[in-house]
């Protein structure tokens, strides 16, 4: 098997991935092409099927593993299959787990070192709740673990929704012993919380896709409702807590064109909206050079960054 992070310009490959999604799109010339996105454990690529009449071109449907036989070329400094024959691929051609992009991070050892600050909280009311979900919530916690942060921009992999909420707890924390005056326990217990919605937003691996409620809610409400729901089951929880700690959540995005319904308003909330977009800004850059290669140029224009980027010279 060909891993999508070893292709390199002029190879040709025949092997199977996961086609994650499929299009029929129109040339300059009016010409229909297949637009498709091919995924392994090791990333995705872009694939073209520039000549659908070809009879090397059987039917098949987004979601389903391919057999793909394709020529590596480079458009826009980032590699592209030109796709020559493709195919339904049949059980026994592949292994589901090869298709599944994986963190690089022992999974286990994170959650360990995320609940881990759960018993450093001195308030009792949000230790009780950041245990209700991360401990004593068995399928919560089995699902946390599996599940990816976005869709594509960023963390999108099995365990990317833990590493991330791991990143963004720990630079709160830093947050919090530098800046004397924020409250860690509120400023943690909503970094462990701020991204809970997405359980919700996405769908499982290997669609890893907008649900219905992702679509009309948004990972930020849901995660609120499921918030509140938990702290209505624990009782005599102070209102005003809780009513700061859904704030966190609600303003973790920092701006309403962000997505977020209210701008922080709290010095905690402002903290979690810094270590939120530190990380994820972070990890998209990674990301985006990864995607390149060997490729020490330009990488071209990056929407979600805003900026044309490159790697750091030697």
């Amino acid at each position: 098997m060909k891993y999508i992070d070893t292709l390199k310009e002029g190879m040709h490959v025949s092997t199977v991935y996961l086609c994650k999604t499929k299009q029929i799109a129109l040339t300059k010339a009016g010409k229909e092409y297949g637009n498709l996105i091919l995924q392994d454990k090791t990333g995705t690529v872009d694939a073209k099927i520039w000549d659908l009449g070809s009879p090397g071109i059987c039917n098949f449907e987004a979601m389903d593993y391919v057999c793909v036989e394709a020529d590596v070329t480079v458009f826009q400094n980032t590699n592209q299959l030109n796709v020559k024959r493709i195919r339904k691929a049949e059980e026994g051609e592949y292994v589901p787990a090869d298709y599944l992009p994986v963190s690089k991070k022992d999974i286990g050892r994170m959650y360990m070192e995320l609940t881990g600050y759960i018993s450093t909280l001195k308030n009792a009311k949000l230790r009780a709740l950041a245990a209700s979900f991360f401990i004593d919530d068995k399928d919560f916690a089995k699902a946390f673990q599996f599940h990816s942060a976005a869709k594509s921009v960023h963390h999108g992999f099995v365990g990317g929704l833990l590493e991330h909420t791991l990143s963004v707890v720990k630079m709160s924390d830093f947050f919090a012993g530098q800046y004397p005056m924020i409250n860690r326990d509120l400023l943690l217990t909503a970094a462990m919380f701020h991204d809970i919605g997405k359980l919700k937003e996405l769908s499982t691996f290997p669609e890893n896709d907008y649900t219905d409620a992702g679509q009309l809610l948004g990972h930020i409400v849901i995660g609120s409702q499921m918030i509140s729901d938990r702290i209505r089951q624990i009782p005599d929880f102070p209102a005003k807590l809780g009513a700061e700690l859904i704030h966190c959540i609600l303003a973790h995005h920092g701006e309403l064109e962000y997505g977020s319904p209210k701008k922080p308003a709290l010095l905690e909330a402002l903290a979690l909206n810094f270590a939120d977009n530190a990380d994820a800004k972070m990890e998209t850059m990674m990301e985006a050079l990864q995607s390149g290669g060997e490729n020490m140029g330009w990488l071209g224009f990056n929407r979600f960054l805003d900026s044309n980027i490159r790697r750091t010279g030697e």
